[in-house]
């Protein structure tokens, strides 16, 4: 890799830049230089720590990852009325062997330490005048998507946020054993002014991450209630963390626009891969690069047009539009559900057959499966919850939830 603080030649044709030097810009700038394409990665700060900690169902992982990428593994479990295993494993991501994984694969970029405001037809500008030109150019920079115009928003953003503690396996013992993955606990959360669960997962080396989550609220439920209702739910398990713990804390929208810029393609969270009922991303984006690279190569330098419309197949072909479609669907209802159905809610989705529930935390493009997936659910709720299930889907989106009280 070359120093994050070399400067690209601006009179150099770059075959694709890439903006945003995070997991998916590092994956995709690493797979377009190793088919070829004269790639630079451009951010702002490219060598800043990622804190957040990465997790995903194992078989979504592309399957050539290395051993050091993974922090751990674990079967994963639920409770929303009931406990119930999910069937299947859960991947704790180490998210310094990942870098250092991605960070391998940039040998052949060009690294540019700048901030892109300005996408035209010939490449892009920085903030200090530097232009890069390009052949086709890649929008990865995260949720906030600065390849796009700010737009005034007609609503605040549907938010997933959450507020952890790292303890020891001994300390967690109480609420999740070793190796397990607690994917959700909604169970101390019924009845309360906005439903939370406990996250609890594995990170290796004998530590463990429980966290507080709000899975989706407009806007998003603020982190010191999410600390207040941790330390609560925690106390009453008999889990005391130590004062110093490390922490962590998570804030992301689950509803940004899909990228639409007719001189860009959208990747990673940018596009958005970003699940709208997970909130899961990163492996999407790990699977979808030597996909999108490929679709790219098999048309630059000759055809830049064509290499970005290919490449925005790969990541929109019609079906993912429809099943992103459906999910954000499926978020407006869980937005407008009230707090003590929520867990009721999942107890019918963690009911229904592997298949179904697979395909819909998954299958981004298999739009039948989804559909079955959905009519499955509908088919097993009562009357109540259907009624919650479909009223949103023929009304205009939630503009807000209601105000939560502090506790």
């Amino acid at each position: 890799m070359r120093s994050p603080d070399h400067r690209a030649d601006p009179a150099a044709l770059h075959d694709v830049v890439v903006v945003g030097a995070g997991p998916a810009g590092r994956a995709l700038a690493g797979a377009c230089a190793s088919r070829g394409l004269h790639t630079a990665l451009v951010d702002p700060s490219p060598a800043r720590a990622w804190r957040i900690t990465y997790g995903a169902f194992t078989a979504e992982l592309p399957t050539d990852l290395p051993a050091s990428v993974i922090a751990a593994r674990a079967r994963g479990r639920a409770v929303a009325l009931s406990p119930w295993e999910l069937g299947w494993e859960y991947t704790v991501i180490d998210v310094p062997g990942l870098r250092a994984h991605l960070d391998a694969g940039l040998a052949g970029v060009t690294v540019v330490t700048g901030r892109v405001v300005q996408r035209d037809a010939d490449g892009v500008a920085l903030a200090d005048g530097t232009r890069l030109p390009a052949r086709a150019v890649v929008d990865a920079g995260g949720y906030r998507q600065p390849l796009l115009p700010r737009l005034p928003e007609p609503r605040p953003a549907a938010e997933q946020t959450a507020y952890g503690v790292i303890v020891d396996e001994a300390t967690a013992a109480p609420v999740v054993g070793p190796g397990e993955a607690l994917f959700m606990d909604w169970t101390p959360s019924a009845g309360a002014d906005w439903p939370t669960f406990l996250y609890a997962i594995p990170l290796g080396d004998g530590r463990v991450l429980l966290e507080e989550t709000s899975l989706a609220r407009r806007p998003g439920l603020p982190t010191a209630q999410l600390r207040d209702r941790l330390h609560a739910r925690l106390s009453r398990a008999g889990v005391e963390p130590d004062p110093g713990a490390d922490d962590e804390h998570v804030h992301f929208p689950v509803d940004a626009r899909r990228h639409r810029s007719p001189t860009a393609l959208g990747f990673g969270a940018a596009a958005p891969l970003v699940h709208p009922a997970s909130g899961f991303s990163v492996a999407a984006a790990l699977r979808l690069a030597p996909i999108v690279a490929d679709a790219l190569a098999a048309h630059l330098p000759g055809d830049p047009r064509g290499a970005l419309a290919a490449a925005r197949t790969v990541v929109w072909s019609p079906a993912a539009k429809a099943v992103h479609a459906l999910r954000r669907r499926g978020l407006e209802a869980l937005l407008r559900m009230p707090p003590g159905e929520v867990p009721a809610f999942f107890e019918v989705f963690f009911a229904l057959p592997e298949r179904h529930r697979w395909t819909y935390l998954t299958g981004r493009d298999d739009l039948g499966a989804t559909v079955a997936a959905m009519n499955a659910l509908f088919g097993r709720a009562g009357w109540g919850l259907r009624g919650r299930l479909v009223g949103p889907a023929l009304r205009p989106g939630l503009r807000k939830n209601d105000p939560v009280g502090t506790p």
